[in-house]
């Protein structure tokens, strides 16, 4: 397993919160530009999934559908320990982060991924972000190419902000500033993540999922929440660096998404051999919560590329080996992905 040393200049002693959310513990890890919250699932001897969520979200509001999936969650779960990583102060019960204190660039919030795999250490990993988290975990996968395995991007960025795009942040920002998480920046973030099928409107009552996320952003910290969407709305274009990535990649995107051309940009982008693209019909950002049933098979397929596979019952089965070195050469070609690597277009009632 590869591992790197720990800078020294760097401060990585953490402690344990002894906090158990649904089995799964937190961790508040010190790194270089703050404390970073992980909540760790599962057996730390397989291979290592990372999570990072969308702004203002934590893995409770932004992975809870996908992992409530029975389906997907014994996928998931038989082959890997997850570490939900959240932006700092996003985590269940943060506190306010200093004014004072510098904010991070995406470049640094990429960084400090690297210091929590090597606090847990963790050599290559799997990585699944989704929108905002997406663009961290993909600079981060540019940055560190020998430490990411492949990636699951949901809605991904990867250019610098359109206009109009910052605007919409820039007034999100002032709505923060000055009102904190008030009623009309929480409906902005609603239409950032979900299609206006489960948003309601005055005939049809929003979903579940929808008032779900509204309770859980009114635990968000003002501050917090500005700080990550301050650095988002000044990252770099990365489309360059894109052809770089050494790992494979598959990116889902609903077809209401406000992040729908940006998804179909980034996979033009990335070399097609090693890529696919699964646009996921009457559904917005957040697949992960609003039609996480879409991603089981084809992350199936991508799983069997690595030697990986969903069990047809729970068991203490042996580990599944997940080294490139460990996968059969026709695992490795476009076709085992079982996507044909092209836009595939699924429905809301995927069945297995």
């Amino acid at each position: 397993m590869f591992t790197t040393a720990m800078p020294e200049s760097i401060d990585s002693v953490s402690f344990d919160m002894e906090k158990i959310y649904l089995g799964g513990k937190e961790h508040h890890i010190r790194t270089g530009c703050g404390s970073v919250s992980v909540i760790v699932y599962g057996d730390p001897d397989k291979p290592a999934l990372i999570t990072y969520p969308d702004l203002a979200l934590n893995y409770m509001s932004c992975f809870q559908g996908l992992f409530f999936c029975p389906e997907a969650a014994s996928l998931l779960l038989h082959n890997f320990c997850i570490y939900h990583i959240s932006p700092p102060g996003h985590e269940l019960g943060a506190a306010a982060i200093c004014c004072e204190d510098p904010v991070p660039s995406a470049e640094d919030l990429a960084d400090q991924i690297i210091e929590i795999l090597n606090y847990f250490g963790l050599g290559a990993v799997m990585c699944m972000g989704v929108t905002a988290g997406a663009y961290i975990l993909t600079l981060f996968a540019i940055k560190y190419r020998e430490r990411v395995l492949g990636l699951i991007l949901v809605s991904p960025l990867c250019k610098a902000p359109s206009w109009t795009e910052w605007f919409y942040n820039k007034v999100m920002s002032n709505l923060l500033y000055f009102y904190g998480m008030c009623g009309l920046l929480k409906e902005c973030l609603l239409q950032r993540y979900f299609s206006k099928e489960v948003r309601g409107n005055v005939a049809v009552a929003e979903s579940e999922i929808v008032q779900a996320c509204r309770k859980l952003l009114d635990e968000r910290k003002r501050t917090n929440v500005l700080r990550f969407l301050q650095a988002i709305n000044q990252r770099p274009d990365i489309s360059d660096g894109l052809k770089r990535l050494k790992c494979r990649t598959l990116i889902f995107v609903g077809d209401s998404s406000p992040f729908h051309s940006e998804a179909l940009y980034m996979t033009s982008k990335l070399d097609r051999r090693y890529s696919a693209l699964v646009e996921v019909q009457a559904c917005g950002s957040m697949v992960t919560e609003e039609q996480p049933h879409a991603m089981l098979i084809p992350m199936e397929y991508f799983f069997m590329g690595y030697g990986l596979y969903r069990p047809t019952h729970f068991s203490d089965s042996p580990r599944s080996p997940l080294s490139p070195s460990c996968i059969s050469p026709e695992l490795l070609s476009p076709e085992s992905m079982g996507l044909k690597l092209k836009p595939i277009k699924t429905r809301v009632s995927l069945k297995v």
